[in-house]
This record gives structure tokens, C-alpha cells and sequence, in this order.
């Protein structure tokens, strides 16, 4: 069927996956920017910067085009610093605490991973401008995946002590992949609208590239576990309240500041 045939989203499910992929780069890219001056080398420092820089990159580009949606003259300066957490919709797995090294690779593993193939499917979606943002992003997650696996191979097929640790790492962030892959009416909308893939196939190819991952890094796959957490509706863990106290205090103690 044509993009012109396919029934057209409300503006209310466009603008709510488009904000989804936003926040989910935007929280991340905050995550990883608590590294900098923290990493184990100079050398890593520099590459979780990079990958928080893309990231935050890419939620700039969204969150533009979010604003636009919504119609309200927002910019995407208004939306990432003044929205509150239920505000946010962001996968909840993105807003988890770094913790060690470690386990700061295994969510980007298994957020790269999904990136990558929800990017590639969208590079060739109805929406022009979504397209557009997807395959400039694809070029800059193929580089995050193989940073993190190959980090997660090194760490995983290492020593006792850092196989312990990411395999507890992994054990501990699964719970929370199970929101990758759970469609609801916004989703059902997009992929009726020929714009969002539908979630079989892309966790079909996600696990597809996780299990190479682990495979190699000789490390077990956690069984699938129901989740109470709905990050992408707005439910989030105690987590993002306090990053984004931090995150937006600048902007909040001096509303409407510019450089």
C-alpha cells in the first residue's frame, strides 16, 4: 500500500512516539554524561562522551520536531528542561543509575542494539522527516553497539571478577528490555500509518544480535520477567526524578537564561 493510502496517526500518537524516541536519547546521553571526568581511562572517558554527545544530538533533532508537532511554540530547549518526570517518556531501562563500568555498557548494549534496528526500520518509513533523523542516527548507533559489545565481550570472556559483574549487570537490567517490545495504541497507530515496525520481527532481530553478543562474551541470557514499569506511558522508577532535578536546575533557577 502507498504512504498515501495508509491512514493517516493522530497528532497526539505522532507526537507522543516521536517525544518516546526523544527522551529515550536524551535521558541516555545524560546518563553517560555522569561519566565524563569518571571513566576507568582517559580513552573511555573520551568514547562514553562521544556516544553521549550523538545521543544528545539526536534528541536535539526529535525534540525540534516534537515541538512542531505540538504546536505550541515550544522549542526542544522547553521541553527537555521544563517538563516534569511524568512528563517524560522515556524507556524506563534508560533512566536506571550507571553503576560500575560494567553495567553502564550492558544498558548500552541492549539500548544500542534496539536503536539499531528500530533506526533501520524507520529510515524508510511514511514520515519524511522521521526518516530523516533515523538515518542519521543509524551511522552514529552502529558505532555505540560496537563500542559496547565489544566492551561487554572484553569484560564478559575477562577475568572471574569482571565476568561476575556484568553478568549480574545483565541480570539485574533484563527486567526492564520487556518495554522495548510492548505495543500499545500509539504504536498500533504509527504502524498502521506505515511509520513504527511492528515489534515481533524487531525483537526477533534485537535478540538476534544480543545473543551473538553473549555468546561470545560467554555470558547467559536472563529469562524474560514480567515489568511493572511503563517508562514510555509516563511511569518511571524513583531514578529519573533526581536526574532531572539535576539536569535541569540551570534553566529552572534561571528561567528563560540563554548563553
Amino acid at each position: 500500500m502507498s504512504a498515501s493510502l495508509l491512514p493517516a496517526p493522530s497528532a497526539d500518537a505522532r507526537l507522543r512516539y516521536v517525544l518516546r524516541l526523544a527522551d529515550t536519547s536524551l535521558i541516555l546521553g545524560q546518563r553517560l554524561a555522569e561519566w565524563v571526568g569518571h571513566a576507568p581511562a582517559l580513552e573511555e572517558d573520551l568514547g562514553l562522551a562521544n556516544i553521549a554527545l550523538d545521543l544528545i544530538g539526536q534528541a536535539r533533532l526529535l525534540l525540534s520536531y516534537a515541538g512542531e508537532l505540538e504546536g505550541r511554540g515550544r522549542s526542544e530547549d522547553d521541553l527537555a528542561f521544563l517538563r516534569d518526570a511524568p512528563q517524560f517518556l522515556n524507556l524506563t531501562l534508560v533512566e536506571q543509575p550507571n553503576g560500575d563500568f560494567g553495567r553502564t555498557l550492558v544498558r548500552q548494549l541492549l539500548v544500542s542494539a534496539w536503536q539499531l534496528e528500530l533506526f533501520e526500520a524507520l529510515q524508510g518509513c511514511a514520515d519524511a522527516r522521521l526518516a530523516e533523523i533515523a538515518a542519521k542516527a543509524l551511522k552514529e548507533t552502529r558505532y555505540h553497539l560496537r563500542y559496547s559489545a565489544s566492551w561487554i565481550v572484553r569484560l564478559g570472556d575477562g577475568t572471574a571478577e569482571s565476568h561476575a559483574r556484568v553478568q549480574n549487570a545483565l541480570d539485574e537490567l533484563w527486567q526492564f528490555t520487556g518495554e522495548l517490545f510492548a505495543e500499545d495504541e500509539v504504536d498500533a497507530a504509527m504502524l498502521a500509518a506505515g511509520i513504527a515496525p511492528s515489534a515481533a520481527p524487531l525483537k526477533a532481530s534485537w535478540l538476534a544480535r544480543i545473543d551473538a553478543v553473549l555468546a561470545e562474551a560467554t555470558l547467559i541470557r536472563p529469562a524474560d520477567s514480567v515489568f511493572p514499569w511503563h517508562g514510555r506511558g509516563g511511569v518511571h522508577t524513583e531514578h529519573l526524578g533526581y536526574m532531572l532535578a539535576e539536569m535541569q536546575f540551570l534553566q529552572r533557577a534561571y528561567p528563560g537564561a540563554q548563553w
